[in-house]
């Protein structure tokens, strides 16, 4: 995605979209912003990861630049065309196409147009400081927790991911994290609860908790899907450890991506797959008085 000339390094993908299209927020997953609302979805190939279960192989892992020219103006005219309240830079890996993200960021701000990114979170501090200046949410896929599962799976390092996930909270980007689990690699309870116990200790307890589960794909396609179970304990311990959003996506399992408030147990936001069905959160509160984390109308 990048090629050195003169000592200076180029992108390759910048304004190159290889993939353009309108989602709703709850697909990226964020489930405490703007629930209900559609995001103008952006990315080009390549990723900095080269994860064994990708999902979107066919892109992030490219062998060649394949997109079309669409410029930043026009990314964000589009997304105001389609009525988006947001734009997502999402199904590769945007630290890649960092400055066409960035540079559509400033833009979509400026026209009141929100800022999502949905990151493996390995990125260097600096950028990414100055990437959070324009963004309103973000999603990190926290994929595992020990190096050893990063290394031998993902062909990288978590503590960088942890960096990163603590400048987010710091810089008051509303975030929220995914966990795919993934049988025999990383659905250790002992790893989980750490995990959860970081969260709590390094982000708070309102940070929004995705457990996912995992299909076979890409270089792990010897793996069988995740058994619901093992998604239902993970669920479990995050909620004993006190993490008060904890949802489990790529499955259906009753009220499983509901949101109930933590104080008093109300349904607050009842989904089916990425659609709400109701929405009982009024002015960011439950009607028991009880504030619900996260950005809403």
């Amino acid at each position: 995605m990048r090629e050195n000339t003169g000592s200076k390094l180029y992108s390759l993908v910048y304004g190159k979209a290889c993939s353009l299209a309108i989602d709703p927020i709850e697909k990226k997953p964020l489930y405490h912003f703007l629930p209900g609302h559609s995001s103008f979805s952006m990315a080009t190939v390549g990723c900095n990861l080269h994860c064994l279960h990708c999902q979107n192989s066919a892109i992030s892992q490219s062998k060649s630049i394949v997109g079309k020219e669409v410029a930043p103006e026009e990314i964000v005219k589009l997304a105001i065309a389609e009525g988006c309240k947001s734009i997502s830079y999402t199904y590769t890996e945007p630290t890649v196409y960092y400055e066409y993200a960035l540079e559509t960021a400033k833009i979509a701000r400026k026209q009141g147009i929100k800022n999502v990114m949905v990151s493996n979170g390995f990125i260097n501090e600096k950028p990414l400081k100055e990437f959070c200046r324009y963004l309103d949410a973000a999603n990190i896929d926290l994929k595992g927790f020990t190096d050893e599962f990063y290394k031998k799976t993902c062909f990288a390092r978590l503590d960088p991911i942890l960096d990163s996930l603590r400048i987010f909270y710091e810089k008051k980007v509303w975030l929220e994290i995914t966990n795919l689990i993934i049988p025999g690699l990383n659905d250790d309870t002992k790893d989980i609860k750490k995990m959860c116990n970081w969260i709590k200790d390094n982000l708070g307890t309102d940070v929004p908790l995705h457990f996912s589960r995992f299909f076979p794909n890409y270089r792990l396609t010897n793996l069988g899907p995740t058994p619901p179970e093992s998604l239902v304990k993970a669920r479990d311990i995050s909620k004993n450890v006190g993490i008060n959003y904890t949802y489990i996506g790529n499955i259906f399992i009753d009220g499983a991506d509901n949101t109930y408030c933590p104080k008093c147990g109300n349904l607050l936001i009842e989904r089916e797959g990425f659609n709400v069905l109701q929405n009982n959160i009024l002015a960011g509160k439950c009607r028991c008085g009880q504030t619900i984390a996260g950005v809403f109308e």
